[in-house]
């Protein structure tokens, strides 16, 4: 099928682009990558009216560091964070997981923000948003505001966004020196979504965890933060039983769907493999 009819607008600043979603009202949506809405309006599963395209707003592009902070703008593809020495040494946990985002195609046109701004919970990284502890800048008709990722997934494709407003900016607390990182994912194929995937990024002292946080990807409606599995290594130099203890504690906050991915408990199961792994991948980096 082929999408219905549809005004097409772009905007060369914020600014107009908050204007123009704020005239046109609830018929008009902003365009960033595509992969999500085009894909639904052929389909017919979306229909709007008019298209705000985001892709002429230059301020939405780019990566920054300002002391501890990396400042990532919403329209920074994919591709942009793999070929960003800054992402590489400063977050490369986001450089991992990009490289398992769809297909070299996807990456070139698909964006940062339109991923963890479209509440899909198969997209990659709103969990690692939240294992990173990053926060969201949101731009509407009455001004900017900042929400923490943690609190901005509220169902599936449901988000704390108001009507009018679009995600600018990400920024992301700079890790610790010598951290340990892994996202491990499991799909049926090259450009699927997860089966299940796992986050972890985290420090250790003394042959020990110090710090931990980690975070589920597709388990649940909404991306998840594990923190009662990350609290069990917390101490620990994640021997077997530890991780054993640390994966039932990621399986049972999970609530997958069945689907052609499998059934819940497999999935559950994969997910718990998922966390194991990765938390073992992390602490060899840490080491």
């Amino acid at each position: 099928m082929i999408p219905g009819s549809f005004s097409y607008h772009r905007p060369g600043s914020v600014a107009d682009a908050i204007k123009l979603l704020a005239s046109l009202g609830e018929e008009a949506r902003p365009l960033a990558g595509g992969h999500s809405l085009v894909p639904m309006m052929k389909l017919r599963l979306a229909t709007p009216a008019h298209l705000v395209d985001l892709h002429g707003i230059e301020a939405l592009r780019g990566i920054r560091r300002d002391g501890n902070t990396i400042t990532i703008g919403a329209m920074t593809t994919q591709h942009e964070l793999l070929a960003s020495e800054e992402i590489a040494r400063s977050a490369p946990i986001l450089h991992e997981a990009a490289l398992l985002i769809a297909d070299p195609q996807v990456r070139y046109m698909g964006t940062l923000g339109g991923n963890v701004a479209n509440g899909d919970p198969g997209n990659d990284m709103p969990a690692l948003m939240m294992t990173l502890g990053a926060s969201y800048r949101l731009e509407g008709a009455s001004g900017g505001r900042d929400i923490a990722a943690t609190e901005f997934y509220q169902g599936a494709y449901f988000t704390a966004l108001e009507p009018g407003e679009i995600l600018t900016s990400m920024s992301i607390p700079v890790p610790a020196t010598g951290h340990g990182y892994a996202y491990e994912k499991l799909k049926r194929k090259v450009g699927d979504y997860a089966t299940a995937a796992a986050a972890v990024v985290l420090t250790m002292a003394g042959g020990k965890v110090a710090t931990c946080m980690i975070g589920l990807t597709n388990l649940h409606e909404t991306p998840l933060l594990a923190n009662d599995a990350a609290k069990a290594v917390i101490g620990s130099s994640l021997d077997d039983a530890t991780l054993k203890k640390a994966a039932t504690a990621a399986e049972a906050i999970m609530s997958p769907a069945a689907d052609a991915r499998g059934p819940v408990e497999y999935r559950k199961h994969a997910g718990g493999v998922m966390v194991t792994r990765a938390l073992k991948q992390a602490a060899e980096r840490a080491r």
